[in-house]
């Protein structure tokens, strides 16, 4: 485990075209790992806009697929590791939102598949099926890495809070969790609920959204950002496209555990 490194987390412009998306996305994982990022983030679904019904048309089929060809090359070519977002993963008769972890190497570390999916009606006529074409995903991630251990979730996943201490229980130190809120929850949940989890966990949370587009059918929150295991906000994203940086410190994280052992103090005889 290296005791710091930087992080970067890519809030990319995404567009129709998976061709501009890729591109951009490899322009914005250069120029992160130019100014001394180790790890990179992009957000969740970076290859093709958020809409249910156009995920098979984006699909990918592991490892032929285009945007998961640019993810394991740029990592190899940049010497870095990158957490691809998510984009639309086709096996067999199955569609699944994953995310795709590649080491400096460009050999691909693990994947997760988002095990919540978002079947909601919102107040403000926000509503969304996912399962009317993905399928669930069936596994906690956590992948150990010469950097550290990382835990890996996809958007609705956040709100559940068995899912990360699960993470954390197998060795995550850091997790990542390229995500989409949306207009509504953005606002109320998003900032709380990533301070949250790092707080009951005592981890690094990363929160990767893709920029807003008011044009789009469906409109992201933006404000990515990077909390500390104390709840701090490192770095936070405004609206449109930009890349944040946070110096990750594994020092303080095992300051902040050693002093509040609250992960040590759990009542594994009663819950």
């Amino acid at each position: 485990m290296q005791e710091k490194f930087r992080v970067a987390l890519c809030q990319l412009a995404v567009k129709e075209q998976k061709e501009e998306n890729l591109f951009r996305a490899h322009e914005m994982i250069v120029q992160a790992a130019s100014l001394g990022a180790k790890i990179v983030v992009l957000p969740e679904m970076f290859n093709c806009p958020y809409q249910t019904h156009l995920f098979p048309r984006y699909a990918e089929i592991y490892p032929d697929g285009p945007s998961i060809k640019m993810l394991a090359s740029t990592a190899r070519e940049q010497q870095v590791y990158i957490v691809g977002g998510s984009i639309p993963e086709q096996e067999d008769n199955n569609l699944y939102n994953t995310s795709f972890v590649f080491g400096p190497d460009g050999k691909l570390l693990g994947r997760h598949r988002k095990a919540h999916l978002f079947d909601v009606d919102l107040p403000g006529g926000i509503k969304v099926r996912e399962s009317s074409t993905l399928s669930r995903g069936n596994q906690s991630t956590v992948i150990h890495t010469k950097l550290c251990s990382i835990g890996v979730a996809v958007c609705y996943d956040i709100r559940f809070p068995e899912l990360f201490r699960l993470m954390v229980l197998k060795g995550a130190q850091m997790v990542v969790v390229p995500a989409a809120f949306n207009m509504t929850t953005g606002p109320v949940h998003w900032e709380t609920t990533f301070r949250l989890r790092a707080v009951d966990n005592q981890v690094y949370t990363i929160g990767a959204s893709c920029a807003r587009d008011w044009s789009a059918g469906y409109v992201a929150y933006g404000h990515s950002l990077i909390c500390d295991p104390w709840g701090e906000i490192l770095a936070k994203a405004g609206e449109g496209e930009e890349i944040i940086y946070a110096e990750i410190n594994f020092e303080r994280l095992e300051k902040i555990r050693r002093e509040l052992p609250l992960l040590k103090h759990r009542r594994t005889d009663l819950y």
